[in-house]
């Protein structure tokens, strides 16, 4: 059976030239298949192969009004595919936008300036250490069950046997 190892990470803004500039600061330092689309709609498409990360813009209708918004977006891709981690990255510096987005289940909200590729790079790590940490905890609890499995058999055999072979004896 073959396991596809490819990690995506999905790129959401209608500004090409955003989009460009992140993905090449990003590619230098991860290892993700980098996607990248310039309307939630394409996004949403895509969400079959199942990213881990999507990084979302709030304004989306740059190129057509009809397109819809981050938040709009982001609760299709949280419906879809619940363990994808968003961060949505926006020129909203509006507390009220921020607030929606974390309601509807973003992973952090980074308003786009001179610093906002190095936070994007801080919430990638932190969302990979949670997704390795939940991977870890997932293995464990699997083995533990496999554990508890093992020793109920034993215990079964055991109690078994000490039947039977009691039950002969006498």
């Amino acid at each position: 059976m073959a396991v596809d190892a490819k990690r995506y990470l999905f790129l959401v803004d209608d500004e090409p030239i955003q989009n460009e500039m992140l993905k090449d600061y990003l590619a230098e330092r991860f290892l993700f298949e980098l996607q990248v689309f310039e309307n939630g709609e394409d996004a949403l498409s895509q969400l079959h192969q199942k990213p881990e990360i999507v990084i979302l813009d709030y304004h989306l209708n740059g190129q057509s009004r009809d397109a819809k918004n981050g938040v709009e977006v982001l609760r299709a891709i949280k419906e879809a595919q619940p363990d994808t981690q968003v961060i949505m990255l926006s020129g909203q510096d509006k507390l009220e936008v921020a607030v929606e987005s974390m309601r509807y289940g973003a992973y952090d909200y980074v308003v786009k300036g001179e610093t906002a590729f190095n936070r994007v790079e801080n919430a990638i790590i932190n969302v990979s250490e949670l997704n390795k940490a939940l991977t870890i905890n997932q293995a464990y609890r699997r083995t533990i069950l496999l554990l508890s499995i093992g020793i109920g058999v034993i215990a079964l055999v055991a109690l078994y046997l000490a039947f039977f072979t009691d039950a002969y004896s006498h």
